[in-house]
């Protein structure tokens, strides 16, 4: 103990109070965690992006990969439709968003909220209903499809959930002159997964992008029953958002999802399984 007047070199002091040894381990303690939860967030990319990405299968065919380049970042998903993901982009709350929303995600961009896009891969959408197809709509154009289907008042899922494949849904039968409505018209306000098992379920059509389809179908019952027009192509972007905290581990995703590796590992995927890719890449290879 030292001499009257002077302080215990093994003691500390605060507003001229001293503090034992335990007491100061436990500030030393509450400092340290203050501290780290105020560093930003370096590890951890936020993700959002259509429940159609993930529900496909692709994100666990791409992500891996992309850790064992760069283990220095973990990636948290938000599977949500493509409108309620640049929403969440635009309150902050994401890194980087992939999306296949076109008109919304421009949309995004003019506001400020994304800093690059880059069109990264596509498929196509197709309407898929019961093999015995009671509206008739097989092979049909999709503006008579949709109108045949209108008309018998064959059941129908709508995602109704401001998704990219909703926005298509929506423009499709705007293009067809329908605005569709009654009990035949089932606006379920969920993912692509599910409007395909309530399709299912009730003998009933939907839209979908086909890579969700073929990598449920085996849990379906339902057909492709039109295809291959020029309004169901189908195109997802990456986008690096303006309010994300992590922007250079955004940036290092969206630099993978772009690069050679990348674009040929969205090329194979589906390949080996469905005898085709599910996923076209459309990143040129001169802009690795």
């Amino acid at each position: 103990m030292g001499a009257p007047g002077q302080s215990d070199p093994g003691r500390h002091t605060i507003a001229g109070r001293s503090l034992n040894p335990c007491w100061q381990t436990h500030l030393c303690v509450c400092l340290f965690l203050f501290a780290a939860a105020c560093q930003p967030r370096e590890r951890e990319i936020i993700l959002a992006c259509t429940t159609s990405v993930e529900d496909s299968g692709l994100l666990d065919a791409l992500l891996p990969a992309f850790s064992t380049q760069h283990p220095e970042y973990t990636v948290k998903i938000i599977a949500v439709g493509s409108g309620e993901a640049l929403a969440l982009a635009e309150r902050g709350d994401a890194d980087i968003v992939i999306s296949h929303s076109p008109a919304a995600e421009q949309r995004f961009l003019t506001g400020g909220h994304g800093r690059e896009r880059i069109e990264i891969m596509a498929n196509d959408f197709v309407i898929v209903g019961p093999v015995a197809d009671p509206a008739g709509i097989r092979g049909l154009p999709v503006g008579e499809a949709l109108r045949r289907m209108a008309d018998t008042g064959a059941p129908f899922v709508s995602r109704a959930d401001d998704s990219g494949t909703h926005t298509r849904e929506r423009s499709l039968w705007r293009d067809a002159g329908i605005e569709p409505s009654g009990s035949w018209y089932m606006e379920i306000g969920q993912g692509m997964g599910e409007a395909l098992r309530i399709a299912s379920e009730r003998a009933g059509y939907t839209i979908s992008d086909r890579a969700t389809y073929l990598a449920l179908s085996h849990s379906l019952e339902l057909d492709v029953l039109v295809e291959g027009d020029a309004g169901l192509r189908n195109v997802y972007s990456v986008i690096t958002t303006t309010r994300g905290r992590n922007r250079r581990g955004a940036d290092a995703l969206a630099a993978w999802l772009s690069s050679a590796e990348g674009q040929s590992r969205i090329g194979a995927f589906g390949a080996e399984e469905f005898g085709r890719s599910l996923f076209e890449p459309l990143v040129p290879a001169s802009q690795d």
